[in-house]
């Protein structure tokens, strides 16, 4: 904490000596957030480990956690302002490494979440943010399931008139991570060679009177070594704390990264489409829907391993598909009752031809908030999802208020598979569907498996500024026993359990 102290002592000093000195208008926000958990978190109760069985989560069932935010704007003019978003946390009490121990002297607490500059072209409509920034692709329904993170990179934007406008954007989510050695066409050695990814998006907002659509497309590059920083045991050697590339755009859990071979591709393509729309012209009734494609070329093959390794099936680390969100809102006086329900594409079946569930970069689906992103998931295993190879259906009444500052939000969700059942078989054990499970992708479901969740989620509006959320969440687990034990060479060791948490959260926003 003393380093903390020290950072903001000089920035204050800094800040006092500019404003004396310039015209530069300098705003603050942020937030506080303090959460204590309980729960039980894992869909697996035990695995097999040799010849026995063992507990498969061994992670603590309470937690008490920190988070602090604050966000510098240096603004000269409606034409020229400067961003800087500092993060201290997440901090476990108690842990020493993140600076929640005794004396509370840890490293790696404060962190640069944002950094950039807006402009505007002088005269003309045309403004830039440029730097490190937070970055949304369009969606309505259930949040965007390909990507909704902070990235560097450079976004455009044209208004033309009051209804139409145009955003391009350039990121660089990867670049200069891979440690390893590579021989270029010249016989020399580079490291950091081909490990970049670079995407590139242009998106059209319309808005009509009771109508607002959002087209978009996003075409990406990927080296051949852009991956190469992750293994099979799930290390984000990027230190990134938003998705896992390796889950998302590869056909996990069926390829594992040190299965991979090699490629003659310098470069892999990516690409990705979206059509969400939203009508409110019949108000108080909402509609929305948001339709997905995406595609990532192969970069090299893998042995698909059948039947614990008996034999395998050289298969292909193509990934594409589809996915189709919707909901339907009516709001009345003491509340907003709602429909919602999604489909996404699912594998066939064969690894030969790669994976049919859609790929993400970094998907934040929020249809509920143990499985979603619906409430305050930093405090207790934040499963931001994207819905691929999963289909559901869910009723919800949200901000129903019966006395004055108090909120409730209810949900009932059934999650279903749309993965053939037989893709099973190639998987190196029972609990392979959850190897994905906490990664930003979406637990691996089969046309035999089935989730029901439940949320409840309470806000207290105690002052203007300060919040008391309080969430009990329940997930009835129905994951078809017989088809898991088909992994890992018939694996009988493959035991399910129900989830549940309940979270009590206390966020001071200014």
């Amino acid at each position: 904490m003393k380093r903390v102290c020290t950072l903001l002592l000089a920035a204050g000093m800094l800040l006092g000596a500019a404003t004396g000195a310039s015209a530069i208008d300098f705003k603050a926000k942020g937030q506080w957030l303090m959460g204590f958990a309980g729960g039980e978190t894992s869909p697996l109760q035990k695995v097999r480990d040799g010849a026995n069985k063992k507990k498969y989560n061994n992670e603590d069932q309470f937690a008490a956690n920190q988070r602090v935010r604050l966000q510098l704007d240096a603004v000269a003019s409606e034409a020229l302002s400067g961003t800087v978003f500092f993060e201290i946390g997440t901090q476990a009490w108690g842990k020493a490494a993140n600076g929640g121990a005794l004396g509370a002297d840890g490293n790696n607490v404060i962190k640069i979440k944002r950094a950039y500059i807006d402009w505007v072209v002088p005269q003309t409509d045309l403004k830039f943010r440029m730097g490190i920034q937070g970055v949304a692709l369009p969606s309505k329904a259930g949040g965007s399931a390909i990507m909704d993170t902070d990235v560097a990179g450079i976004n455009a934007s044209y208004t033309f008139n009051e209804n139409v406008s145009l955003t391009a954007l350039w990121a660089r989510p990867a670049n200069d991570n891979y440690q390893g050695y590579l021989k270029d066409g010249n016989g020399k050695y580079h490291q950091n060679y081909l490990d970049n990814m670079d995407l590139f998006a242009l998106m059209l907002p319309v808005t009509l009177d009771g109508f607002e659509i959002t087209p978009w497309v996003m075409y990406g590059m990927q080296g051949e070594n852009t991956l190469a920083g992750y293994n099979a045991d799930n290390d984000r050697s990027w230190g990134s704390s938003d998705g896992n590339l390796a889950y998302s755009l590869r056909p996990y859990p069926v390829a594992l990264s040190n299965q991979i071979g090699d490629t003659s591709k310098a470069y892999g393509s990516m690409f990705w489409a979206g059509l969400p729309f939203a009508i409110t012209a019949w108000d108080p009734l909402n509609i929305e829907v948001d339709l997905n494609y995406g595609y990532v070329e192969a970069m090299g093959r893998y042995d698909a391993p059948r039947d614990g390794g008996a034999w395998s099936k050289r298969a292909s680390t193509e990934r594409s598909g589809w996915l189709a969100k919707a909901l339907v809102e009516y709001k009345l006086d003491w509340g907003v009752p709602g429909i919602f329900g999604w489909y996404g594409s699912g594998d066939d079946g064969n690894p030969k031809n790669g994976s049919e569930r859609m790929p993400s970069i970094v998907p934040m689906g929020n249809f509920t908030s143990f499985l979603g992103d619906g409430n305050y998931g930093w405090m207790w295993q934040d499963f931001a999802l994207d819905y691929s190879g999963t289909w559901g259906l869910g009723l919800q009444v949200r901000d129903m208020s019966f006395m004055e500052d108090l909120k409730h939000t209810f949900r009932v969700a059934y999650w279903g598979g749309t993965n053939n059942a037989s893709e099973v078989k190639y998987m190196t054990n029972s609990y392979a569907w959850a190897e994905g499970y906490g990664t930003g992708t979406s637990p691996y479901l089969t046309t035999e498996d089935g989730l029901l969740e439940f949320n409840l989620v309470n806000s207290y509006q105690m002052y203007e500024n300060f919040d008391v959320n309080l969430e009990l969440s329940y997930v009835a687990n129905f994951m078809d026993s017989d088809t898991w034990e088909k992994a890992g060479a018939r694996d009988s060791s493959f035991q399910k359990q129900d989830m549940w948490k309940a979270q009590l959260t206390f966020a001071y926003s200014f």
